[in-house]
């Protein structure tokens, strides 16, 4: 849910003691507050309306740490209070209990594809995935040959002095080391300033000593994987690629959606998105693709919705 933008109201009062004590009412903290309630309420009425007789305790305790763990640690959310660090926990705790319960996460996926003809990117996005292990057949090598990638991009660097200890880094899913985490650990050591500054530009782009990549699949090899798999097919984020001239192809290939809502996609690009959705019978969605410090863009959780219509061909493509 889009919270709105914050605002604090400030007000004035008299204490007993005679002293004026000015304070200030923020209310994306008040909504939050209320969201966080309903969320806790839903939860409390999930364990108390489900019939577990039937649930493996185990499996379902593990599925809960797997949702809260992906959700809370792997992006790496701000913690810079307290009171954030609880709300966090309690948010994802509550999202790993329901998703267990009423299954009110569906399964998907975000593949990376390069149109090699045209020279742009291509991510195709997948929901409602029934058959994980074919998706996985997919992108299983592709993360395999960006760890290895990265681990050829630390061994360079450390030839220049940077000292990376590949075993002390985060990695996604536990595993797989992008050039992102790399980034972290130059930056948290002081060896480089930021994220996604000068460094990076010079030594992961244009040219760099870093500068190299992995063959990635086809557009149409992702569609088609997220297809095989039962999933429903969304272009991602075309305004970020400027990607729209294969729309008409992979419309013909069984694309089901186009993404609308999301941070690259600019006022030009959204009439562009809507037009190709109106003539080829797409949906469309919507989100806010939160990387946490992982990305150079400053978006939160929530800042982009997808569209009604989006949610409801969603919903009734499971059902």
């Amino acid at each position: 849910m889009l919270l709105p933008q914050r605002a604090a109201q400030t007000h004035a009062k008299r204490s007993r003691n005679g002293k004026i004590k000015v304070g200030a009412v923020n209310r994306s903290a008040v909504v939050l507050k209320i969201l966080v309630s309903v969320l806790l309420f839903l939860t409390v009425y999930a364990f108390w309306s489900f019939d577990c007789k039937e649930i493996q305790l185990g499996e379902a305790i593990a599925a809960t740490l797997h949702n809260m763990k992906t959700v809370f640690l792997e992006p790496k959310l701000s913690t810079d209070t307290i009171q954030n660090v609880l709300y966090q926990l309690l948010v994802t705790f509550c999202l790993g209990i329901l998703s267990t319960i009423f299954g009110a996460v569906l399964a998907g996926i975000e593949v990376s594809a390069y149109d090699y003809k045209n020279g742009f990117r291509v991510h195709m996005l997948g929901y409602s995935i029934a058959r994980p292990e074919v998706t996985e057949c997919l992108v299983h090598p592709t993360l395999e040959a960006r760890h290895a990638n990265s681990l050829r991009q630390i061994e360079i660097l450390n030839r220049y002095g940077y000292g990376i200890d590949a075993d002390r880094l985060h990695r996604a899913d536990g595993k797989y080391i992008y050039k992102q985490h790399i980034m972290d650990d130059l930056v948290q050591r002081g060896k480089a300033p930021e994220m996604f500054g000068t460094f990076y530009q010079t030594v992961f782009k244009h040219g760099g000593i870093c500068d190299f990549d992995i063959r990635y699949p086809s557009p149409l090899e992702a569609l088609r994987a997220i297809k095989d798999a039962g999933g429903l097919a969304v272009l991602a984020h075309s305004g970020q690629q400027q990607n729209f001239c294969i729309i008409p192809e992979l419309a013909k290939q069984g694309l089901d959606g186009l993404e609308l809502n999301h941070h690259a996609n600019h006022a030009k690009d959204y009439t562009i998105i809507r037009r190709y959705a109106e003539e080829y019978g797409l949906f469309l969605t919507g989100g806010s693709d939160f990387h946490g410090r992982y990305d150079g863009v400053s978006v939160d959780v929530g800042d982009y919705l997808a569209e009604p219509g989006g949610v409801r061909a969603i919903l009734e493509g499971v059902s």
